[in-house]
């Protein structure tokens, strides 16, 4: 199928790897230019240098942290007029209730809420200009069922949740539309990390822990930054424009409800 994105400008957040880079290369199939960012530079520029390579689209690749002012300038200067927009940043580690104070919380709330908030104020006004435009933000399955070993990061995506609940409502009118994708455990090294800290706390090995988790999943595995990135390029396409102000799961059915 044919998404429409060719000769379309993405800026794909957080994109040298994991999911991120799965929505960068999903969307460069299509034919979508990109911006793409990450903190590490060499890291950065190979991943750039392979989407060249691959799918023989523009990409610029900017090293800034997203989640500062200064990081977020320089990452908007390079991206000014796409037509898309796919909000990713890492998550904040996971622990218990009583590890978390008040700057804890904060910087959960700077990277994964008023970052994305702040890069859809700065972008969304020329797409609806233009009458035409996508933002996507990877959030977490956890928005729709919390695990508890990730209150900074419940707290923090339920925020830009409601946020992105009421503004994609206010600008559906003008074409452009906005939703979340809700990634679930996907082979990616956010999953390692939690794999890691559960073997810690359990006293096992890391084959133990991770071997454990994906035996208790309903499909017995994690899922790949390959099907992501399909499932985030076509909210992006032509053919989803009617779908607006949704949180969409991609986690292998792990959340257990009927809507």
């Amino acid at each position: 199928m044919d998404f429409g994105l060719k000769g379309k400008r993405a800026l794909v957040c957080a994109s040298s790897k994991g999911l991120g880079r799965g929505c960068a290369e999903a969307l460069a199939g299509e034919g979508v230019s990109l911006v793409i960012n990450s903190r590490s530079a060499d890291v950065l520029e190979t991943t750039a240098q392979e989407i060249r390579d691959q799918f023989g689209v523009d990409v610029v690749a900017v090293a800034a942290d997203v989640s500062t002012e200064a990081g977020r300038a320089q990452i908007l200067d390079a991206a000014a007029g796409v037509d898309i927009l796919v909000n990713n940043a890492g998550g904040p580690p996971p622990g218990v209730w009583t590890d978390w104070e008040r700057d804890d919380f904060i910087k959960a709330l700077d990277a994964n809420m008023l970052a994305p908030i702040a890069m859809i104020k700065a972008l969304v006004p020329t797409m609806m200009e233009r009458g035409w435009g996508r933002v996507v933000n990877i959030t977490s399955r956890a928005v729709k069922a919390p695990l508890p070993a990730l209150g900074l990061s419940n707290s923090a995506r339920a925020g830009l949740t409601g946020y992105v609940a009421g503004t994609s409502r206010q600008i559906a009118k003008s074409g452009v539309t906005m939703n979340n994708l809700l990634p679930g455990m996907h082979d990616t090294d956010r999953v390692k990390a939690l794999d890691e800290n559960a073997a810690e706390t359990q006293g096992i090995t890391f084959d133990e822990a991770r071997n454990a988790r994906r035996a208790g999943s309903l499909m017995g595995r994690d899922g790949t930054a390959e099907e992501f990135g399909a499932a985030c390029a076509f909210l992006c396409s032509v053919q989803a424009g009617f779908i607006t102000g949704q949180n969409i799961l991609a986690d292998g059915g792990e959340v257990n409800a009927t809507i």
